[in-house]
C-alpha cells in the first residue's frame, strides 16, 4: 500500500528532521520526500500493514507543517 501526501516542507533540513521523526514512530514504513515536486510530496509505503493516516497527519502538523492526502486521479 502507498499513500502520497502534499506538504509544506520545502527545506532539506525540514525533510531530514521529519524523516527521522516518522521513521522512529513508524519503523515499518518506507518514507521519503520529493521536494522537487510542486506539491512537496511525502510518500509512504508499507507491505504488510495499513498506513495510519491520522497519526501521520497529526505528527507532521505537530511540528508546524501542513499536510494533506493527495487523492488518486485517473484520466481515462
Amino acid at each position: 500500500m502507498v499513500e502520497v501526501f502534499k506538504t509544506s516542507v520545502t527545506l532539506i533540513e525540514e525533510e531530514v528532521f521529519l524523516l527521522k521523526k516518522l521513521r522512529k514512530k513508524f519503523p515499518d514504513y518506507i518514507v521519503n520526500f520529493d521536494l522537487e515536486d510542486c506539491d512537496n510530496i511525502l510518500r509512504i509505503e508499507v507491505t504488510d500493514t495499513k498506513i495510519n493516516l491520522i497519526s501521520i497527519i497529526k505528527l507532521v502538523e505537530s511540528y508546524g507543517f501542513n499536510i494533506e492526502v493527495l487523492e488518486d486521479v485517473l484520466n481515462i
